[in-house]
């Protein structure tokens, strides 16, 4: 039986395949080695001293970033500023393409001038729309004009601290809507139609196929869309660099700005790698949660 399983070329030739296997694998593990692994090794080691990039001028302080971070006010506010941003994100981003996806699947006027319409965001610059989201919601901007044309007073969007996020929230799930779209899109041509011709005869309606055909037949992408729009949700930058500048009184403040302020606005290397490596922790312990409650049973 064993000779009759035998590969040609003796005994060695699992291990030529081996060593196959592992040249075709080289450049991709070197660059994630270099691009990937050596920085997050770096930042780590970074985050346990104090002082500049030089070796010259880096000296060990162990935890003590850590101890100062927890310890910081400003960090609690910006960590409490993280999580309710990528928690009124994540949902809208996922739950409007997702129906505007459904809706879109079907054969109705203008299907593919919509899709590209809904896509025309999510490839454009940000720091471009940026600049023009806070151009409608200045104090004098179009959105107050359209509110006032209503009987509404002008509300001042960029300078309160309680619109102002909600400013941010918007801009972002408009940012992400096309390309959620799209992904749920394509994730729907994978649903096999005959399911749903054997529910309508079934006597089936709407709801019911969208419950237990459509939302089981998406779990796969449902995953790949909450991963991905988590991230871009958390590692969010631009949003308050270019609409709003952390303010007013720090209640845009997101921990990549709040990152990117301490490391090159403070100087304060170590513990801006402090913050960036907490953010890291944070970032990966969502994804496992995500993984885990999809994947559970």
């Amino acid at each position: 039986m064993s000779s009759r399983f035998q590969r040609p070329g003796g005994g060695d030739r699992p291990s030529q395949d081996t060593l196959t296997a592992w040249l075709f694998l080289a450049p991709a593990l070197a660059f994630l080695g270099v691009f990937v692994f050596f920085p997050i090794a770096y930042l780590a080691y970074l985050s346990l001293t104090q002082g500049s990039f030089t070796r010259s001028g880096i000296h060990w302080v162990g935890l003590q970033n850590y101890r100062r971070l927890l310890a910081t006010p400003d960090f609690w506010q910006v960590l409490g500023n993280t999580l309710y941003f990528t928690l009124a994100t994540v949902l809208p981003s996922l739950v409007l393409p997702l129906g505007l996806a459904v809706l879109l699947n079907r054969a109705v006027k203008f299907r593919d001038w919509l899709r590209a319409a809904y896509f025309i965001p999510s490839i454009t610059s940000l720091v471009a729309v940026g600049l023009g989201w806070r151009w409608l919601f200045q104090t004098d901007g179009p959105v107050n004009a359209a509110l006032g044309w209503l009987g509404i007073a002008p509300i001042p969007w960029l300078g309160s601290t309680t619109w102002a996020m909600p400013v941010l929230i918007l801009f972002s799930i408009w940012k992400q809507l096309g390309f959620n779209l799209v992904v749920f899109l394509a994730g729907l041509q994978t649903i096999p139609q005959s399911r749903y011709e054997a529910a309508e005869l079934d006597g089936a309606n709407d709801w019911q196929q969208f419950w237990h055909i459509t939302l089981p037949g998406l779990r796969p992408t449902l995953v790949f869309a909450i991963v991905t729009t988590t991230l871009f949700t958390l590692r969010s930058f631009e949003q308050p660099y270019v609409i709003t500048g952390g303010g007013p009184l720090n209640t845009t403040n997101l921990l990549v700005y709040y990152v990117y302020t301490e490391a090159f606005a403070q100087f304060d290397f170590g513990y801006a790698a402090a913050a960036a490596t907490l953010l890291l922790l944070i970032t990966l312990l969502l994804i496992y949660l995500q993984f885990n409650f999809q994947f559970k049973g």
